[in-house]
């Protein structure tokens, strides 16, 4: 019977999740999950490393970034399980930012139907909410989508 405590390959953390061994290093290196070593050398993982790599899989495919997902982890013990009240914890948090993101996504969506508010489109319907494409003057990328969070007047980022 496989029991909670019971080390896994890095073969069969691989192959319950989907993730390559080379990317199981990789999330290794960032601190993202832990192994021990065998007496030979090679990685044995806790089997509670499986929800780590799956938690990762998942923000993966949603696209959140890797250092979101790491803050995330960072609040779980690295070497045991983490208890019902540390996963509501952290999963709550990453709930709300989840919510934060979809509603983002949301406005962008309903955006997209028209000019989505860069200043650098030239549709008929924005010479009546961006004329002489005065928006385009004063600021860079998606001003109407996305805050300013530098204070430099849009979106920021190479333009």
């Amino acid at each position: 019977m496989v029991g909670p405590e019971d080390l896994l390959s890095v073969g069969e953390v691989s192959r319950r999740t989907g993730v390559a061994v080379s990317a199981l290093h990789f999330y290794e290196r960032r601190g993202l999950i832990t192994s021990r070593r065998a007496p030979s050398g090679h990685r044995r993982y806790p089997r509670h490393m499986l929800r780590r790599v799956s938690l990762l899989v998942i923000a993966r495919r949603i696209g959140v970034p890797l250092d979101d997902v790491a803050a995330a982890l960072a609040d779980l013990p690295p070497d045991r399980a983490p208890t019902r009240a540390e996963w509501a914890r952290v999963s709550g948090a990453w709930r709300e930012d989840l919510a934060r993101r979809r509603r983002a996504i949301e406005a962008l969506e309903a955006q997209l139907e028209g000019c989505i508010g860069c200043g650098c489109l030239s549709m008929d319907s924005c010479t009546l909410s961006n004329p002489d494409d005065a928006l385009g003057r004063g600021a860079r990328g998606p001003v109407r989508v996305l805050p300013d969070p530098g204070g430099t007047g849009g979106a920021g980022g190479a333009g």
